[in-house]
């Protein structure tokens, strides 16, 4: 039973634009560097060029006398502190416990890839600091070093930590052995493919930064651009900074974008706190973007192969999957979940029986990977939808038409996989089915007939994903009535630019019947509320919204108890109308300004705070098709068309879901046709800037067409499934798949790795002409 009531005119499902947008869009957003005091110190971090070396810092104490500078922080003055922590451990097969390498705030001696960070100097000015790190003399002695993921774990690869053989962080399994061979002994056809995913760098348009500086009772107050606020504190203080909470105020304003690598502490965080403290000023970090690249977690980077077996029906009957996965030099905060939380995902939305995963965690001297969009789930997508091609291709048989074979049916809902997985409800043909009558599949042959007569080949790709998203962890919400007849929400998610404040607002207005314009969210600040999930995983609608809306209808019962005495009428025969308690059936009423602007109010009826526990993760699913345009004189592949249709459960408001998916198409069609974060052979990291880094442009995409198909869910409360990442967990496969069908009709490539460059491809039609 859902306890939100049928929808009041500014409420939920109603396509309401967004109200943060017109602060937004005239200049006076808060973010990180827009709240720098005037006379805040500035700092920055001396990194590493050396992929892997031993090093000696000759005359720190020689630039620490010099004219501007505060102060010069090496390994040595931050010893004792903690080392930065892994929050997702996992349990691995052949180890009693995974091993954790220290992750120092400064490297001690040793560099482990390109951008480790060995010192952080303060400055009166930015100059002076940069200046400083200038003259700081380091004797280098570079050391062999591996960045290639398969690399890794071959005979005589350089070892990131002399405690892992062979580089492997820790190995783990999923599925069932014994059923998978047996599956795979009577198969009537097996298919294998191997795939990269690559690396890639999450270019949020504004970078990371920290802001430290004492406030006037002498707690320290730190302001970063984060994920979520409490996450950072609890992290610092527990693991690093080794201090009670009540000394750390952490705060976050407005954030341009997070998509997961903002979600968990980063050194420069701890290290501007250590200098605040030592100097009594203020302190401030903040990245430029060749740091970004140097210094911030990147994502994916995975080989896998893959491999399907099948009866002489085409059913699937087991499946087996190998992936390594790389996770950089250092355990990054969710780093090793990744790879375990996507593997649960591998079987996709097919009726497999018999499943058998592993997966390999590997060091390298890279930056360390940690949550991109979808952290995991993307990767197992990628994966499957890839394969159930390949195999389509090499049986004969239409993509389409082999999804239908093998999804698993409505019926067999709630459906537990082979990986241990339950998925609680879907309809996958109704969503295949619907997308290509949007896309036009009986059509495609005149558009492709029409394209090759100009030269060109076209490509149809499809795929049909579901993702694991929202999670179990609780999220509280507390509602506010001012004085001013105004609604504040408090709540301890973190909008890095999805609509939060709209979205909740809608929650919240339900209930108390006012305008979204007079419903103020505040986020971001761990003085508000003592505990806060932050965002990441698609939780914020699945979990913090039915807390709004609880505590929302929590407080309209209050506020009707207080408006009982006033209006001398019993509170059940009251009813809330335009931010105004009525008596029904009535013009008597008293006005939540009123009520709230009492001499005598009691003020703890004015505010009310509840807490939703999700019974289990919600499971969005949906299918992508895309439909490309390849020029084979230059290689250039153009995306002309792009459908999606999406079953969310229920849906909030269409307007920000659209802009949801929209935003997760463009990041999964832009590891697809051109993203990759490049290292040589020698650990450097080739693409450090937008120069060589292809982030898609706006010219690359087109106007997609996106509908919904909504399946309730059935453990959740409002039916809602999580959206936020589901863009890009289906357009990364469908992109790639309507790639390689071009390839193959025009040239008979069966298979080609992200990214698509213009490159890769025209040299795959090369070798083939």
């Amino acid at each position: 039973m859902s306890f939100v009531e049928p929808p009041l005119k500014f409420g939920v499902g109603q396509p309401h634009v967004r109200v943060e947008d017109p602060s937004l869009l005239t200049g006076h957003g808060r973010y990180l560097a827009d709240r720098m005091p005037a006379d805040a110190l500035r700092a920055v971090v001396v990194r590493s060029p050396h992929a892997h070396a031993t090093f000696r810092i000759s005359n720190a104490a020689a630039v620490r006398d010099r004219p501007g500078v505060r102060l010069v922080l090496t390994a040595a003055e931050t010893v004792s502190y903690g080392s930065m922590p892994c929050q997702g451990i996992v349990k691995p097969v052949d180890e009693e416990k995974m091993w954790q390498p220290p992750y120092p705030l400064l490297a001690d001696g040793t560099a482990r890839h390109v951008g480790d960070a060995v010192a952080f100097i303060v400055g009166e000015t930015l100059e002076a600091a940069r200046d400083a790190a200038e003259a700081l003399e380091i004797d280098w002695e570079p050391l062999p070093a591996i960045a290639d993921t398969k690399g890794a774990v071959e005979d005589g690869a350089p070892l990131v930590w002399n405690e892992r053989a062979g580089n492997v962080a820790f190995r783990t399994e999923v599925g069932d052995r014994e059923a998978t061979e047996r599956a795979f002994a009577k198969a009537h056809r097996v298919v294998t493919l191997e795939l990269v995913n690559q690396r890639v760098v999450a270019n949020y348009l504004e970078t990371r930064g920290a802001i430290a500086e004492l406030d006037e009772n002498g707690v320290m107050m730190l302001t970063v651009s984060t994920q979520g606020s409490h996450t950072i504190r609890n992290a610092l203080c527990d693991r690093v900074l080794n201090i009670p909470k009540e000394q750390l105020r952490v705060i976050t304003g407005d954030v341009g974008g997070g998509f997961g690598t903002k979600l968990g502490p980063y050194r420069e965080y701890a290290l501007a706190v250590i200098a605040a403290r030592e100097l009594g000023r203020a302190v401030a970090w903040i990245a430029d973007r060749t740091e970004h690249f140097l210094g911030d977690a990147h994502g994916r980077d995975n080989v896998t192969v893959a491999e399907m077996a099948l009866d002489a029906r085409n059913r699937f009957i087991g499946m087996r999957v190998d992936t390594v996965a790389n996770l950089g030099a250092y355990l990054a905060y969710f780093g090793p979940f990744i790879i375990a939380n996507g593997a649960g995902m591998l079987p996709g939305v097919y009726d497999i029986p018999a499943a058998w995963c592993t997966q390999r965690g590997v060091y390298t001297h890279t930056l360390p990977i940690d949550a991109y969009r979808g952290a995991g789930r993307p990767e197992a997508a990628f994966v499957i939808e890839r394969l159930v091609d390949k195999v389509a291709r090499e049986i004969g048989i239409s993509p389409q038409e082999l999804r239908r074979i093998n999804f698993i049916p409505p019926a067999a809902m709630p459906y537990k996989t082979a990986t241990g997985r339950t998925y609680d409800s879907g309809e996958f043909a109704g969503h295949l089915d619907r997308a290509l009558q949007l896309a036009d599949l009986k059509g495609f042959d005149k558009r492709s007939k029409n394209a090759r007569e100009h030269g060109r080949v076209r490509g149809l790709g499809l795929a049909t994903y579901i993702e694991a998203c929202g999670g179990v962890a609780g999220e509280t919400a507390k509602v506010r009535i001012e004085k001013d007849g105004t609604a504040t929400i408090f709540i301890g998610t973190q909008s890095n630019g999805q609509g939060h404040a709209t979205a909740y607002a809608q929650f919240a207005a339900d209930h108390l019947d006012l305008p979204l314009e007079k419903i103020v969210m505040r986020q971001g600040d761990t003085n508000d509320l003592p505990t806060g999930g932050g965002t990441g995983g698609s939780r914020s609608i699945p979990t913090g919204a039915p807390s709004v809306g609880m505590a929302a209808k929590k407080l309209a019962g209050q506020l009707k108890e207080l408006a009982a005495e006033e209006l001398d009428a019993p509170a059940d025969k009251l009813e809330i109308v335009d931010g105004a308690v009525r008596v029904s059936g009535s013009n008597r009423l008293v006005t939540f300004a009123a009520l709230a602007s009492k001499p005598d109010v009691d003020a703890e009826k004015l505010v009310a705070a509840d807490k939703y526990d999700p019974r289990a993760p919600t499971y969005p699913n949906g299918t992508h098709v895309c439909e490309v345009e390849l020029d084979p004189d230059s290689g250039n592949i153009a995306i002309v068309g792009y459908w999606v249709v999406d079953d969310f459960g229920f849906t909030v408001n269409p307007l920000l879901l659209e802009g949801q998916i929209h935003g997760g198409i463009a990041q999964g069609a832009g590891q697809a046709l051109g993203e990759q974060a490049v290292y040589d052979e020698d650990g450097q990291l080739l693409t450090a800037s937008l120069m060589d880094y292809a982030l898609p442009h706006a010219r690359d995409m087109v106007q997609i067409r996106f509908e919904t198909r909504n399946v309730p869910c059935t453990t959740h409360v409002l039916g809602i499934k999580g959206a936020g990442e589901a863009g890009t967990i289906g357009a990364t496969p469908a992109v790639m798949n309507a790639v390689v069908d071009a390839l193959d009709r025009g040239f008979g490539i069966k298979h080609l790795d992200m990214p698509a460059t213009p490159l890769r491809v025209w040299e795959a039609i090369q070798k083939v002409r």
